[in-house]
């Protein structure tokens, strides 16, 4: 049986951000990780209205100016990531495709099962050596979304701030004050 034939092929070298314009646009979500492609499939309905509900409690909450944008794509040393949902500050330049890390406040990894282990551990340590401030990582728990707040420390890593879970709303200061409430967002 004859093998499928695809419109692009690997670069010789690897993977640079302009490769990505000759990727197709099928709902895969394409990254670069030190040189290497990672396709990640398409997230379900649940996966993008519990990113949608974020997106909209923190624009909620946001200063004029602030934007909160699903799914921009984030430079990060050796490739590019794709949060589910970027801050980025009012000096950010607008129409890029890529933010710079100096303009991203906030990103927020929502896990599936086809992220989970890039959003424990890749990614926070990829954002934290590209010097992102903040980092949620949010979990679907038995009784509704946990979020785990995580700063920027010394040495490019993060430190875990805390977990809020449905039962427990609690003022934050990151990326500005406000109520984080994941009793709102779906289970």
């Amino acid at each position: 049986m004859a093998q499928p034939t695809y419109g692009w092929q690997p670069p010789g070298r690897g993977w640079r951000e302009e490769d990505l314009r000759d990727l197709p646009e099928n709902g895969n979500r394409y990254e670069i990780i030190d040189g290497s492609l990672h396709v990640t499939p398409p997230a379900g309905p649940d996966h993008h209205e519990l990113a949608d509900d974020i997106r909209m409690a923190l624009r909620q909450a946001a200063a004029p100016g602030w934007r909160v944008i699903r799914e921009i794509g984030v430079r990060v040393p050796g490739g590019n990531l794709i949060p589910d949902v970027t801050v980025l500050r009012p000096t950010a330049p607008r129409e890029r495709m890529w933010a710079e890390p100096a303009d991203v406040a906030l990103v927020v990894e929502v896990e599936s099962p086809s992220s989970r282990r890039h959003d424990r551990f890749t990614k926070p340590a990829l954002y934290a050596e590209a010097g992102v401030p903040a980092y949620w990582r949010v979990e679907r728990g038995d009784f509704g979304p946990v979020v785990y707040r995580y700063e920027l420390a010394k040495d490019d890593h993060y430190r875990l701030l805390g977990t809020v879970g449905p039962d427990d709303p609690v003022q934050v200061a990151e990326p500005w004050p406000m109520t984080l409430d994941p009793g709102r967002w779906p289970r």
